[in-house]
């Protein structure tokens, strides 16, 4: 027994050590335990704290990025960004970036870094139109990568306070129509050729067509340095859509090198109200082009989307096209370019469109009647408009009273019927496109316009004094000042002395859509 009690002592002793070493291995676990419950949370909330912090710590988006300037217009690149950043804290993502619109091509709001482009896009324009309409124009297409605009202006273009705004803005060249302008453009070969003979001498609308190719071909031999050249009204502009970016030097960037020329099917703005003044930041609804829509969309709903009027668009639908610059380019008519030793490999988007913002204004119908001087009839409007709309406009702006000219343009040009617009809507007829509207508006916004304007008018004063001497052009030439560029010599010779014996097709007028077949409606 004795035995037995004393070999039993040492196994008693054993598992009570084994005891006390498992209470004191759970003690450790447990402390380890809440002390990493305690400082879990406090990590986390550092964590926190530091990824929402706004201190001095550069963002590494905004270190890398290849250009991390504001929106045109609002502080220069020199100024504090990083403080006006966190002045804005509703506008900040998480990665500490503005939501204001940012365009990555432009680093003041004088848009002059032309020479890095790529490619490099000129528009060429004959417009007689004020400030109000054509800067908009032109900052919105440098916003989306055009680098350089020729601009023939008449009218109030060409007056001296609009005429040096323009002239102030950098890649703007502004060309006059001076007696010296016309005398050279009589020398063109255009003038000894058929393709555009059939528009020749008569006026309004054929005068301007006319007057449109003239430009067109001065503007090739222009020694611009360009890739691709566009002829645009300033009541147009380019919806680049299709490409990664919102960009038309994007989209022209991933054109085939073999492919010459490339067509934009126009939309037509559909104005909503009878008393619009800004188009390009009031209207945001737009038919659709033929091109861009199933045939039996298209003659489905012919009928309901002309409303009673002579086509499915109030004036042209044949598009606009860009142009690459080469060897024996010339225009074809305002709408199209072509080529004196080739037919042009010639492609046509189906995304990308020109906006076409048409009778936007009531305004519009008796600016169109006093640039004209046809009679308001129907055998002589034949002589002036191309189209049947523009003659039935003419016609009733010049026979009708206001009250009468108002409810003929809410019948035929305003639409006002919510259920119509709404089916068209929804069959992809009508279509709503905002991006033009959202960067004009914040170009206005951001005193853009008000700047460019305040700036010329600093500097009118001392040119006014200096006039006299350094604008006196020599008798029978234009001056390389007032077109703003050089000609290149050698690219006028290949243009010009291309022999004449060549017979060419007319020369494309604008043209309205399809009709549907069997179907004529007057008004």
């Amino acid at each position: 027994m004795a035995g037995l009690h004393s070999s039993s002592r040492p196994s008693s002793s054993s598992s009570l050590s084994s005891s006390s070493s498992s209470s004191s291995s759970q003690q450790v676990f447990t402390s380890r335990l809440l002390l990493l419950l305690t400082l879990l949370p406090l990590t986390l909330a550092f964590f926190a704290f530091v990824l929402q912090w706004r201190g001095g710590l550069t963002d590494p988006v905004t270190r890398w990025s290849p250009d991390p300037f504001q929106f045109p217009g609002m502080d220069n690149p020199g100024s504090n960004v990083g403080s006006d950043r966190r002045s804005g804290s509703d506008c900040i993502d998480l990665l500490g970036r503005s939501k204001s619109p940012a365009f990555p091509y432009f680093k003041d709001w004088k848009f002059d870094v032309g020479s890095d482009l790529n490619p490099k896009i000129c528009i060429i324009s004959s417009t007689s139109a004020g400030l109000e309409q054509t800067l908009p124009w032109i900052f919105y297409h440098k916003v989306i990568g055009v680098s350089t605009f020729f601009l023939f202006v008449e009218g109030k273009a060409a007056s001296p306070n609009v005429s040096k705004v323009l002239e102030s803005i950098p890649g703007v060249k502004v060309i006059y129509r001076t007696k010296e302008l016309e005398e050279q453009q009589a020398k063109s070969r255009i003038w000894n050729e058929t393709w555009l003979a059939s528009f020749f001498y008569k006026p309004c609308n054929y005068e301007l067509f006319v007057k449109q190719s003239l430009n067109m071909e001065m503007s090739i031999v222009m020694d611009a340095g360009m890739d691709w050249i566009i002829h645009l009204d300033t009541d147009e502009l380019i919806h680049p859509v299709g490409a990664r970016e919102y960009s038309l030097r994007q989209l022209l960037a991933g054109v085939p090198g073999n492919v010459d020329m490339v067509v934009f099917p126009n939309y037509e703005s559909s104005v909503e109200r009878d008393d619009v003044k800004e188009p390009f930041t009031e209207v945001s609804m737009f038919k659709k082009n033929y091109d861009h829509l199933p045939k039996d969309v298209y003659f489905g709903n012919y009928k309901e989307s002309t409303r009673g009027n002579p086509n499915y668009f109030l004036t042209y639908g044949n598009g606009k096209s860009a142009a690459r610059i080469q060897d024996h380019l010339r225009p074809n008519g305002a709408h199209r370019w072509h080529n004196y030793m080739k037919t042009p490999n010639e492609i046509k988007l189906d995304e990308a469109a020109v906006l076409h913002y048409t009778y936007p204004k009531f305004s519009d119908l008796t600016s169109r009647r006093d640039r004209c001087g046809c009679k308001p009839t129907k055998e002589d409007v034949k002589r002036c408009f191309m189209l049947e709309f523009d003659r039935a406009a003419f016609i009733i702006a010049s026979t009708a009273t206001e009250e009468e000219m108002l409810r003929w343009y809410r019948e035929h040009v305003v639409w006002t019927d919510k259920e119509l617009k709404l089916k068209l809507l929804r069959r992809g007829i009508l279509t709503r496109i905002y991006a033009p509207m959202v960067i004009i508006q914040g170009l206005r916004d951001s005193g853009l316009f008000g700047s460019v304007i305040q700036s010329a008018q600093t500097t009118l004063s001392k040119e006014i004094k200096s006039s006299n001497t350094s604008r006196v052009d020599k008798p029978g030439m234009i001056s390389s000042r007032k077109i703003g560029v050089k000609e290149t010599t050698a690219t006028a010779r290949r243009i010009l002395e291309i022999p004449n014996e060549t017979s060419y097709e007319s020369a494309i007028p604008p043209l309205s859509p399809p009709i549907l077949d069997g179907l004529h409606i007057g008004i």
